[in-house]
């Protein structure tokens, strides 16, 4: 893993990136709140549209402006995780999706807790984020809205329920994967610090 100044990480945390996720992360509660109160999906959607272009132009704006910070990589995954922790709880309230969806995308996220944890005793606090991961993430954050879609009438529901379905069960596939290759990633890890 490179050194955080060879790449040209900022030392301050005061960054354009870090702002918009931390905007991405006010808007969680407020997204979450819309599907399970008023139930206002048309205005849950937009905060999702508006998170998901700020996850990408932040990521855009660290690169095209130098601005990374040890913060940016923490706020950035999680803002996704904690979308998509709301969108699984507030979908599984409204019974628009089943149990099995929600403990298997949360099961995934306690045995990668618990390799963190395993982690630490190395003096390691956190592992290179995988493409497989993002690309997972990406499309969980796809498919969620796309169930909430779903749910109405006509043509659009009922492509959007396909496709949506379709992300999720991709999203999920990927995201086992994905804690497979970092566990793999880990314990290879584990072997060279035992050689070194």
């Amino acid at each position: 893993m490179a050194n955080p100044t060879q790449l040209g990480v900022a030392n301050s945390n005061w960054t354009i990136p870090n702002a918009l996720s931390a905007l991405r992360l006010l808007g969680v509660p407020v997204f979450f709140w819309l599907i399970v109160g008023p139930e206002n999906d048309g205005l849950a959607l937009v905060i999702l549209i508006v998170s998901s272009f700020t996850d990408w132009l932040d990521g855009f704006l660290a690169r095209k402006l130098n601005q990374f910070s040890r913060l940016g990589e923490l706020l950035d995954p999680l803002a996704d995780r904690l979308y998509v922790v709301a969108a699984l709880a507030a979908l599984y309230i409204r019974d628009l999706l089943p149990i099995w969806v929600v403990v298997a995308l949360i099961l995934r996220d306690v045995l990668m807790s618990l390799l963190l944890i395993y982690l630490k005793r190395f003096r390691i606090t956190g592992i290179p984020v995988h493409f497989v991961g993002k690309a997972a993430t990406m499309n969980l954050l796809y498919a969620l809205p796309l169930v909430l879609l779903g749910t109405y009438s006509g043509l659009v529901g009922q492509v959007a329920h396909v496709f949506g379905w379709a992300f999720l069960i991709w999203g999920i596939t990927m995201y086992w994967y994905a804690g497979l290759l970092y566990y793999r990633q880990v314990f290879g890890m584990r072997r060279e610090l035992h050689a070194s």
